[in-house]
């Protein structure tokens, strides 16, 4: 019996859903984003449907580039509770088996087994959330969470993947860097200019350059992540969130300063209304604000006192937002409240 870590991605999420509860939308094109109107600007792809990506559709694709590309697809807007729901109907699932679960969202979850045979358990786990469900995964099988995350990249879509210590260097050596977990585009750029390009290059540089690179926190797990070596603790309580935010891209840009104002409040009500039915408190209000030129700025303040008066917070995210020179068009707000945590001030 060995200790693994499974990675639960469930395939094309938000458009499955759709799915499935629109059976005439099976073999069609389903592209979920915003209000679901490709002719209205500034809205973009959430998720696109495998039979939409085959036509280069793809997430964070403005929806009129998707029309464009996939023009049979069928466009539909995003429904919040209906991804709330189906997802906790797999993690429902997923307790049934003898693992630990730990839930990173509506469409993936880490799983901690003890088991001789992972593979017959993530098939297992496949077949239950399809026959119970009616919704179709991919599972990835690591002896950490890195592997295991990059191991249902190999495994989509509908399959298992193991990646381990034993192969993580035949599987992972030629990749560039930035197909690791956590390696973004500019995190890759930096390392290029160091020279490294490939996993393998990472594995194998001085870990004491990446940290006078990228610091003594950053450059260390840069070259653990090269190496395929990652967390393998699972939490299974469920994580409380530090802040909660919306926000929202005008159709057309405000110029309006009464506008902008009446925008930032609703925003801060909204928010507030969110942090009310967590039962938490708001311990700071922050603003953002980006303009027709995407110049993007936040600034925030401490509230005097925890609260859950929603005219209190729109009273200081408006205090706020008198911070900013507002003499361009605004293109997008939003609002974030920090919540109080305990133990900390």
């Amino acid at each position: 019996m060995n200790e693994w870590i499974l990675h639960v991605d469930l395939d094309q999420f938000l458009a499955a859903v759709e799915k499935r509860r629109r059976p005439e939308l099976r073999d069609v094109p389903v592209i979920v984003g915003g209000s679901g109107d490709p002719t209205q600007s500034r809205q973009v792809v959430t998720c696109a449907s495998y039979e939409a990506r085959a036509f280069g559709v793809h997430a964070g694709m403005p929806l009129r580039a998707a029309v464009r590309k996939c023009p049979t697809a069928v466009f539909l807007a995003q429904d919040s509770p209906a991804y709330e729901a189906a997802s906790a109907e797999i993690v429902d699932v997923l307790r049934t088996f003898p693992v630990q679960v730990e839930v990173w969202g509506w469409d993936e979850s880490f799983l901690g087994a003890t088991t001789a045979e992972p593979e017959e358990l993530a098939h297992a786990i496949r077949s239950a959330l399809t026959d119970r469900v009616g919704l179709s995964c991919s599972v990835g099988i690591g002896d950490n969470k890195l592997t295991a995350k990059m191991a249902t990249g190999f495994a989509k879509p509908a399959g298992v993947y193991k990646l381990t210590a034993a192969n993580w260097m035949t599987t992972m050596a030629d990749r560039p860097t930035d197909a690791l977990w956590g390696i973004g585009r500019r995190t890759a750029g930096r390392l290029s200019e160091l020279g490294i390009g490939t996993v393998a290059e990472l594995a194998h540089t001085n870990p004491d350059v990446l940290a006078e690179a990228f610091g003594p926190t950053t450059g260390p797990w840069l070259w653990l992540m090269g190496r395929g070596i990652g967390d393998t603790q699972i939490t299974t309580v469920p994580r409380d969130p530090r802040s909660l935010s919306r926000s929202h891209t005008f159709a057309e840009d405000l110029t309006d300063p009464d506008r902008v104002r009446a925008e930032v409040a609703a925003l801060a009500e909204y928010v507030t209304a969110q942090v009310v039915e967590l039962q938490r408190s708001v311990a700071r209000v922050a603003v953002t604000v980006r303009t027709a030129s995407f110049y993007t700025r936040t600034k925030i303040m401490k509230l005097p006192a925890p609260t859950v008066d929603a005219a209190v917070v729109a009273a200081a995210a408006l205090q706020v937002l008198e911070r900013f020179e507002l003499t361009r068009p605004v293109r997008l707000l939003g609002v974030r409240c920090e919540l109080v945590v305990e133990g900390v001030a």
